[in-house]
């Protein structure tokens, strides 16, 4: 299904394996849940390797933050699975209200097993690219590829909700980017609005290094 699913980008790729009869909810939680999982415990493996490396940590203290590294992954995995699930199940969810909006015909049991099946495998290849991108100049090329496989999931995710919704791409592609757009209106007035409340005390402390450092 994941093959399918990133190999041939169409409306009718979407429509088949949404309407096989295992496209079930519990299969894409499945699926999310174990990506989140090893996710956790490879990067926590990635952690240990660079501090084994020298990249980062006193060498009195290497030893303890490899240990820590691997028993915070491997203790804190199965919690980040489940996080996980929990944000892709309500990405989802506001995904199909949008499309809702837009006269979509399409329900969320369809949309979460399409979703899901473009999300794990695009998952998993980035997984592998976070090493990489600790190396000088490498870094630059895994980016690059990043940003590429980041694009042309976007597309697959919007061919998706298309397919399940029986609309045009407009809607497909507000469906998909409003939510993103609204969170980050948000969060921007939250931080213009906290650099506001702070700003006075941000001005006081300024005010006291200069009174500090003048002669």
């Amino acid at each position: 299904v994941w093959i399918k699913a990133v190999s041939q980008p169409n409306e009718q790729t979407f429509v088949d394996i949404t309407e096989h009869p295992d496209a079930q909810p519990k299969t894409a939680y499945t699926w999310i849940f174990i990506v989140g999982t090893l996710s956790a415990i490879v990067n926590g493996i990635i952690q240990a390797i660079l501090v084994a490396a020298g990249v980062g940590g006193q060498s009195g203290e290497t030893g303890a933050i490899i240990g820590g590294s691997l028993a915070g992954a491997l203790c804190l995995s199965p919690v980040a699975g489940a996080l996980s699930v929990l944000f892709f199940a309500l990405g989802v969810a506001i995904t199909q209200w949008v499309a809702k909006l837009f006269g979509g015909t399409g329900t969320y049991d369809k949309l979460v097993y399409a979703i899901a099946a473009i999300s794990v495998p695009f998952t998993l290849v980035s997984m592998f690219l976070v090493p990489f991108s600790a190396v000088p100049y490498l870094n630059i090329c895994t980016g690059l590829i990043s940003l590429g496989l980041g694009l042309y999931a976007l597309f697959l995710q919007i061919t998706a909700v298309k397919a399940v919704n029986r609309f045009g791409w407009g809607q497909a592609a507000g469906s998909v980017l409003i939510p993103g757009l609204v969170i980050l209106f948000f969060c921007g007035c939250i931080v213009i609005g906290g650099l506001m409340v702070m700003g006075p005390v941000i001005g006081d402390v300024f005010e006291q290094i200069n009174q500090s450092l003048a002669p």
